[in-house]
């Protein structure tokens, strides 16, 4: 497959690129750019992160799950093209020297690029910008000490003017969805790949051979975002970070979910469709999704169909997708915002959910007139809570309605224990989720974000 690229500001042809090697396996194996480090092999630790940038802006991106056609057309700097041609050391760079930023050094490559990148926006939430990268030599202090010092200085001309080469094409990256619906009915047993945060883990960690694989990356008609006065419409290659820019304008819950949804690495390069395509369980995007009362719009050719994402979800590891078919984008109805997600995982950052809730309770004159309840990590699937929504529909929004949908929660659900939580502590927690909506909606302080001494 052949590709074209800059790297750290030189010109890389590929004509026969493999479409499952990783970027971190051709920097260290094929150009000895070992400054890049080999961590977990799973986009966790961000030892591996690099800066890529495109059309879409400047974004730091983990190697080890990002293919090498991935990178067609775009511009990668790895820690070794941080500094400038003579030797210059970006502003990051001499902050980290000045402020005793690194020990061992294994994480401070990633620590670099992931900061540069963050410079070249002008981001300062440096606690969710470096979220993606583990450090246990030492520690975050003198790391956003450095952050928040070279965030005084300009963005170096040698960064700045990193401008992406022109794309070659192949018949397995389309560049519209209309050439995506063809080439995949031509080849259904194909595997898509979007942002291939999930699908990259086949190869790095189950070493499956996933031949023919077609790439979305260059359908640019999949990444808008429209807002109507009926809608909001996602691509299905919008990815996550851009998703909460959007969304928490409109249900600032479900943007904070997001945020801590992985890592800036990982929303960097996350899907929405992606996302949903994928059905995990455990998933935090389509509860959310299901209490907005979301469509997922679906493609197999020139045939279109639209469905709840409460019905796409069907049981583990099954969509109601059609062979041939993918998801195109996904709408959500314009609302009042009655939204709530709760996460809960045993880090704050980064970490997978051992349950979370999504809850939108519409009351009219006192009394619960709908209800929209959705669990991930309670069921096989992201499912909803219907009889708890049918305990509460009709009902006073007050405490002893909340209490009487105690029995309900085991008609809807019967967790699974296993080494995130227990099926009771599951149950437990998803009812005191209600409670907390509750508490929440009618003015108690119930985050613990919010507490002080």
């Amino acid at each position: 497959m052949g590709i074209t690229f800059l790297l750290n500001g030189e010109t890389v042809t590929l004509q026969d690129a493999a479409p499952t090697t990783t970027l971190l396996n051709w920097l260290r194996e094929e150009r000895g750019l070992v400054g890049t480090k080999e961590g977990c092999g799973e986009g966790d630790c961000g030892a591996c992160s690099v800066i890529v940038q495109d059309g879409d802006g400047t974004r730091a991106l983990n190697a080890c799950i990002l293919f090498m056609p991935q990178l067609n057309g775009k511009s990668v700097r790895t820690v070794e093209g941080c500094a400038a041609p003579d030797g210059t050391l970006h502003p990051v760079q001499q902050a980290m020297v000045d402020h005793h930023g690194s020990q061992c050094g294994f994480c401070t490559p990633g620590f670099i690029s992931a900061m540069v990148a963050a410079h070249t926006n002008g981001a300062t939430d440096y606690d969710d910008q470096l979220a993606g990268n583990l450090c246990r030599c030492t520690g975050y202090a003198p790391i956003i000490r450095a952050a928040k010092v070279a965030a005084t200085q300009p963005v170096p001309k040698w960064v700045e003017t990193n401008v992406p080469p022109k794309a070659q094409a192949h018949d397995m990256s389309p560049t519209t969805v209309d050439d995506l619906a063809a080439a995949y009915e031509q080849h259904p047993n194909a595997t898509l790949v979007a942002g291939a945060t999930d699908v990259a883990l086949w190869v790095t960690k189950q070493l499956r051979d996933l031949d023919p694989v077609i790439f979305l990356g260059a359908c640019d008609d999949l990444k808008t975002v429209e807002v109507t006065e009926n809608d909001i419409t996602f691509g299905a290659m919008v990815n996550m970070n851009r998703m909460r820019d959007v969304i928490a304008e409109y249900h600032p819950s479900y943007g904070e979910m997001i945020r801590r949804f992985a890592s800036t690495q990982i929303r960097n390069a996350a899907t929405v469709g992606g996302n949903v395509a994928n059905g995990s369980p455990i998933g935090d995007n389509p509860p959310a999704l299901i209490a907005l009362n979301a469509m997922v719009h679906l493609r197999k050719g020139n045939a279109h169909r639209s469905l709840p994402i409460a019905d796409f979800f069907i049981d583990y590891g099954k969509q109601d997708r059609a062979e041939g078919e993918f998801v195109e984008k996904i709408s959500i109805p314009r609302q009042v915002d009655r939204l709530k997600v709760y996460k809960l995982s045993k880090r704050f950052d980064q970490d997978i959910s051992a349950v979370l809730g999504a809850f939108s309770v519409t009351v009219t004159d006192g009394i619960v007139t709908d209800a929209r309840i959705a669990f991930g990590g309670m069921a096989a699937i992201p499912k909803r809570a219907n009889a708890v929504e049918q305990s509460l529909i009709g009902k006073p929004w007050n405490d002893n309605t909340v209490a009487a949908t105690w029995d309900a929660w085991e008609a809807d659900f019967s967790p699974l224990t296993d080494m995130r939580a227990s099926a009771r502590y599951r149950l437990t927690t998803a009812r005191n989720m209600l409670t907390r909506y509750f508490l929440e909606d009618i003015g108690a302080d119930v985050s613990v974000l919010e507490v002080s001494a």
